[in-house]
């Protein structure tokens, strides 16, 4: 399948990798020239703009930070509309504003273009792998249409309802992985404050009700005070920004989730925003007096 692939950052870039060996021909577009030619060097064939881009694929998949992003890409000058055809899809696998993304479909569909949002989880590593969870929203007969292109980048791929299903069920999603995270960090922090080393309180618990995938994956990163990023803190406070003003929109209390989104607005003014979200320990190492990691 020819595929208009824009946005090849953190994760657009392994997701566009994956197609490429899947055998698709992919018209790649990044701002940044870099991350272009690194997935050209793999096989992408690079495109002068999202219109470009658009303009010779059949499915057209979008993956950038935020609400505004997509619409500049998507609505913009030079955008994917103006160069998409009647009749082609457009997945947007952002994690965005569910307004944002049916205010984006009512502009594809107005151009005869079919929209689904799709967002992600599972950050770099299941990006790399290829077993992304995968949330999407829109019609379900594009969505059946492009759930094998979808189950190349996923280990799953689920239709949860009307356009902007995929983004609701993406901020549920993020509210549970930081709260998660932020109970995995508070937890360690005090076996660290009581003289239990937390690998054994790991491994003494990652088999019962307390065992998470979100634990398997961000205690060890905690304990070894590794935080590279598979998933920032900037990019979940933008997550949790958007599922607040959602819920203020619906009027559903969310206390937890802007606790947590405060927390890591802290970590941000410290200058730590580009850090992996795991870096949550780094606010209870603040406010504690005492790492988890040694």
């Amino acid at each position: 399948m020819k595929i208009g692939f824009i946005g090849l950052g953190i994760m657009g870039k392994p997701m566009a990798k994956n197609l490429l060996k899947a055998g698709h021909e992919l018209f790649v577009y990044d701002i940044d020239k870099e991350s272009v030619a690194n997935v050209q060097a793999a096989g992408g064939k690079p495109a002068v703009s999202a219109a470009d881009a658009a303009s010779r694929a059949e499915l057209i998949i979008t993956m950038l930070p935020n609400s505004p992003h997509v619409k500049a890409a998507v609505l913009g000058e030079n955008g994917a509309l103006e160069g998409a055809k009647s009749g082609s899809i457009l997945v947007d696998m952002s994690s965005i504003a569910p307004l944002a993304s049916q205010e984006i479909e009512k502009a594809c569909a107005a151009k005869g273009i079919r929209m689904l949002d799709a967002p992600v989880s599972g950050g770099e590593p299941k990006a790399i792998e290829g077993t992304l969870a995968i949330m999407v929203g829109g019609d379900k007969a594009a969505f059946e249409e492009v759930k094998p292109v979808l189950l190349q980048m996923g280990a799953s791929a689920v239709h949860c309802g009307r356009i902007g299903a995929g983004n609701s069920t993406k901020l549920a999603n993020q509210i549970i992985v930081a709260l998660n995270i932020a109970a995995v960090a508070e937890a360690f922090t005090l076996m660290r404050k009581a003289g239990v080393d937390p690998a054994l309180v790991f491994e003494a618990i990652k088999g019962g009700l307390a065992g998470s995938t979100v634990l398997n994956a961000k205690a060890p990163m905690m304990m070894d005070s590794n935080f590279k990023p598979g998933f920032k803190i900037d990019l979940h406070i933008k997550d949790l920004a958007n599922a607040l003003d959602t819920a203020h929109e619906v009027g559903s209390p969310l206390p937890l989730t802007a606790l947590v989104r405060e927390m890591m607005e802290t970590l941000h003014a410290d200058g730590f925003g580009q850090d992996d979200h795991s870096a949550l320990a780094r606010y209870y190492a603040k406010v504690s007096g005492t790492k988890i990691g040694k």
